[in-house]
């Protein structure tokens, strides 16, 4: 999403990244995202007028694809950027679709399109939503099923398929826009996220959590070492017991919606920090899935180590210089120490990760050969 929830620059680097690479590699490249109407801001008000209209605007603006994208109100056939007789037509003529976790749901939209590619981005809980809710995940429309969660799937991996063949992909990143910064190396070790998500599941025996459950385990970080802690972290000030701990222990909250509001700002927040603290929602732990952040990646490309609550990525991942597996707290000082130890060729191995496993120009056509079979 872009607008649905505006004002998330992760979240909006999330889409531009297979936008963007797609169109680097020569292909037409469309953007449609749909939008319910209880999402609109301010509620009650029209599509035209709305913050996510601007917010839409301005970010296919500055990345030169306001003639290629459309917002459309879902349900209806009212857009903003391209018409809805300019999609009817591209759709006719399209032959991948990439729908991410299956939003786009208009039949006229999807049925012209001869390979329909579920694009999966939250594993485990798009699977286990289906699975033990029996929550419509909109599987149904689509041909191909494709996930960043790379042992979903595999023995390793207690998650249910559905009955699918999810082909694994890595999140890619168009390395042209995610420069290597330098000079950070006295900053903080950050990262970007909301407290909770939603949808919390228990399947098995075993809970699957949001990055509240995570985070809760680690709240003595900061009192361990002298490293600096600073989050952008979406949490409710009402959730009171665990503001106070944080403020306790000695994290540093800032506003996301302030920090990492947009693109530029989200990138520059990044390449300010020194190293990612990152975690993960802990149904992404309990999962073993592979799953590994698109944040992360950002991080990398940027120079910057990754110190990441483990999900089992290390299976599919180098280990141990510029991105770091941590299971507890003593994993985290374990690799600070060694991140410090060299901080220079941690900052190198970490760009060099970004480029031979996350780099669009390798990731994306590997995932339009696994769609049509060539692979």
């Amino acid at each position: 999403m872009i607008a649905a929830d505006p004002f998330q620059g992760g979240a909006t680097w999330a889409v531009l990244q297979f936008l963007l690479g797609l169109r680097r590699l020569g292909h037409e490249v469309y953007f449609v995202e749909p939008l319910s109407e209880k999402a609109l801001r301010p509620v009650g008000g029209s599509l035209p007028e709305s913050q996510n209209a601007a917010y839409f605007q301005s970010v296919v603006d500055e990345f030169g694809l306001g003639t290629r994208a459309a917002l459309l109100l879902d349900g209806t056939e009212q857009t903003v950027g391209l018409s809805y007789a300019d999609l009817r037509e591209i759709a006719k003529r399209a032959d991948l679709l990439i729908n991410v976790s299956g939003m786009l749901t208009d039949p006229a939209l999807l049925e012209p399109i001869a390979l329909r590619v579920y694009l999966d981005l939250d594993p485990a809980f798009n699977q286990l939503w289906s699975a033990v809710y029996q929550i419509d995940m909109r599987f149904a429309a689509h041909t191909h099923f494709v996930t960043v969660g790379q042992a979903i799937g595999t023995p390793d991996c207690p998650v249910p398929t559905c009955g699918l063949d999810w082909l694994p992909t890595f999140q890619p990143i168009v390395l042209d826009e995610w420069p290597v910064a330098n000079g950070s190396r006295r900053g903080a070790l950050t990262t970007v996220g909301n407290w909770r998500g939603y949808g919390s599941v228990e399947y098995d025996g075993k809970f699957y959590g949001q990055k509240a459950h995570s985070l809760r385990r680690f709240f003595p970080l900061p009192e361990m070492t002298d490293e600096r802690f600073e989050l952008a972290l979406a949490i409710h000030p009402g959730e009171t017991p665990d503001v106070e701990a944080l403020a306790r222990h000695r994290w540093t909250i800032r506003d996301p919606s302030e920090l990492t509001g947009t693109p530029a700002s989200y990138r520059r927040f990044i390449q300010q920090s020194k190293a990612e603290f990152g975690i993960a929602k802990s149904g992404y732990v309990v999962s073993q899935s592979g799953w590994f952040s698109d944040r992360s990646v950002c991080y990398l490309a940027s120079g910057k180590p990754v110190l990441a609550q483990d999900t089992g990525f290390g299976r599919f991942l180098p280990t141990g210089e510029g991105l770091f597996a941590f299971d507890d707290s003593a994993g985290v000082l374990t690799a600070i120490e060694e991140m410090n130890r060299d901080y220079s060729r941690h900052a190198r191995a970490a760009r060099a990760l970004a480029e031979e496993f996350f780099d669009s120009d390798k990731v994306l056509p590997r995932l339009v050969e696994l769609v049509h079979g060539t692979l």
